[in-house]
C-alpha cells in the first residue's frame, strides 16, 4: 500500500527555515498546542524555531500490556524501528532517512512504546513517510532470527541497578506493571511474527497514542497524524494490584543491590503524583555532584548506617497506580544493615519545610531542563500526551508544583511508609534482609 503521506500537500506547506534560521535561545521553553482528533488520538506540537524537526508516534504498546507468553514484546517492538514493515524494506528505511541526515530511534517503558525522527526541517516529510510505516511492522521471521544476538546484547548490557528495579516492579504487580521492559531470556526466540502482529493490533489503538513534534506547526502535524490508519486494538489494560513480597536473584560476588519500594502515586491523581515528584527530591534522588553524597533522609540514613554504599530515591508513575522507594548498592556485609537505615527513614514519614523546599527547587530545575531540551521534551510530551491525553506546558507545571503544600508531600510519605513493602535484590544476599522482615 502506498504511503498517504506523500501524497498530501499539508506535509508540502513545512516552511523551509534550513540551518540559516537561528535557533531559539538555550534555555528558552517553547509553547505546546494540543489537539484531540476525531479517532481520539492526541496530537501536539511544540512549534520552537529550530533547524532540526522531530516527531514521534508514542503508542500504548508497553510491557504491562503483555500475557505471560507475550513477554518481551515490547521489547521487540523496540528493536523492530529498524526492521522491514509493510510497505517499506529494512534498507530502504536506513537508506532514505540517513540520505537525508536523519535518524529514527526508538524508546519504551511499562506503559508506552515510541518511534521518533529527527530530521532537518527541510526533509521532515523523508521521515514522517517512514515513521508512518512502523504502524505496519511486517516481523519477518528471518530479521527476528538476525536480530537475535542483538536482543541478548542489549540484555547482557542492562545493568544490576536496573535489573532490581525490574525485580521490585514484580514483587510489587507480579503480572501487569510487574512484567519487566526487558524481554526474559526464557523468551529469546519464541516469539513468532504472528504472536507479534497480534500483539500490535491490540495495543496499536488510536485512542491510546499520541503524534507529538518539535519544530513542527500543528496544523502540519495533525494533516500527518489523520493519515495515520491504526488497528482497531483491544482493550485497556487490566487495572494493578499491589501485592508487595520479594523477587530475589543470588549471583557471585561481594556486591549487592537491593530496592525497596511501596505504593506511590497514579499519574491520574496529578497532584498526589507531583507530591511524589517532589518527595523524591527531597529524601534524595542522587548526589548532585561527581562522588558526593545524596542529600535528604536516605542521605542521613546511609551516614548514619557507617560503611560505603551508594542510594537513590526511586519514583515510578503509571496511568492507575505508582512506586516509590530506593536502589541502594552496597558490599555485601554492610546491605543489610543499610537498607535496615533505609527502610526506617522510608517509614517515618519525616519531611520538613527545608526537605520540600528542597524537593521543589530540584524538581523545577528538572522540568525547565526537560522542556528547555529538544531531546527531553519529545519524550516528556509524549508520554504526557499518550498517558493523560493532555500536555502541560512548562509555566503551568511550575505553578502546580508551587501549589503542593508540605502537608500534601508529607501524605506521600505515609502512604508510602504505611503501605507493604516490595523488595528486590540481586547479588550476594546472605545479609539482604526479607519484605516480611522490614514489616
Amino acid at each position: 500500500m502506498a504511503c498517504n503521506a506523500s501524497k498530501t500537500s499539508l506535509l508540502r506547506s513545512i516552511a523551509k527555515r534550513g540551518y540559516s534560521t537561528c535557533p531559539r535561545p538555550a534555555g528558552d521553553v517553547s509553547s505546546i498546542n494540543v489537539k484531540v482528533l476525531e479517532n481520539k488520538l492526541v496530537v501536539a506540537s511544540a512549534e520552537a524555531t529550530v533547524p532540526v524537526t522531530r516527531v514521534s508516534l508514542v503508542l500504548g504498546a508497553g510491557s504491562r500490556n503483555e500475557a505471560y507468553d507475550t513477554q518481551g514484546a515490547s521489547h521487540l517492538l523496540r528493536l523492530a524501528g529498524g526492521l522491514s514493515t509493510q510497505n517499506s524494506s529494512a534498507f530502504a528505511i536506513a537508506r532514505n532517512i540517513q540520505q537525508v541526515g536523519g535518524t529514527l530511534s526508538t524508546w519504551g517503558d511499562r506503559e508506552v512504546v515510541g518511534y521518533t525522527v529527527t530530521t532537518t526541517t527541510d526533509n521532515a516529510e523523508v521521515g514522517l513517510r517512514y515513521l508512518q510505516d512502523l504502524l505496519q511492522p511486517a516481523f519477518k521471521p528471518w530479521e527476528l532470527t538476525d536480530n537475535a544476538k542483538t536482543l541478548l546484547n542489549q540484555l547482557d548490557a542492562v545493568s544490576k541497578e536496573q535489573r532490581v528495579v525490574e525485580l521490585v516492579h514484580k514483587a510489587a504487580f507480579r503480572k501487569g506493571l510487574g512484567n519487566s521492559i526487558y524481554s526474559p531470556r526464557f523468551q529469546l526466540g519464541k516469539l513468532s511474527s504472528e504472536s507479534l502482529l497480534h500483539y500490535v493490533c491490540e495495543t496499536f489503538a488510536a485512542g491510546r497514542a499520541a503524534v507529538v513534534g518539535v519544530g513542527i506547526d500543528i496544523n502540519t502535524l495533525s494533516g500527518f497524524a489523520q493519515t495515520l490508519q491504526f488497528p482497531n486494538g483491544g482493550a485497556k489494560p487490566e487495572s494493578p494490584n499491589w501485592y508487595g513480597g520479594d523477587a530475589r536473584k543470588d549471583t557471585a560476588g561481594h556486591q549487592t543491590v537491593v530496592a525497596v519500594a511501596g505504593q506511590g502515586g497514579a499519574a491520574s491523581n496529578h497532584k498526589e503524583a507531583l507530591a511524589f515528584a517532589i518527595l523524591e527530591q527531597a529524601v534524595g534522588a542522587g548526589a548532585a555532584t561527581k562522588r558526593g553524597n545524596s542529600a535528604g533522609l536516605f542521605g542521613d540514613a546511609i551516614a548514619n548506617a557507617g560503611g560505603s554504599a551508594a542510594v537513590k530515591a526511586i519514583n515510578a508513575s503509571y496511568t492507575d497506580a505508582g512506586l516509590f522507594g530506593f536502589v541502594v548498592s552496597a558490599d555485601s556485609k554492610n546491605a543489610g544493615k543499610a537498607v535496615d537505615f533505609l527502610v526506617r527513614a522510608l517509614k517515618s514519614g519525616a519531611v520538613s519545610d527545608k526537605d520540600v523546599a528542597r524537593g521543589k527547587a530540584l524538581l523545577k530545575a528538572r522540568v525547565i531542563s526537560q522542556y528547555s531540551s529538544d531531546s527531553g521534551l519529545i519524550k516528556e510530551v509524549g508520554r504526557q500526551a499518550a498517558l493523560t491525553r493532555n500536555v502541560l506546558e512548562a509555566d503551568a507545571l511550575l505553578a502546580a508544583i508551587d501549589g503542593i503544600s508540605q502537608s500534601e508531600v508529607q501524605a506521600a510519605a505515609k502512604k508510602v511508609g504505611s503501605s507493604k513493602l516490595a523488595v528486590g535484590a540481586i547479588g550476594n544476599l546472605a545479609n539482604v534482609p526479607y519484605a516480611s522482615d522490614l514489616a
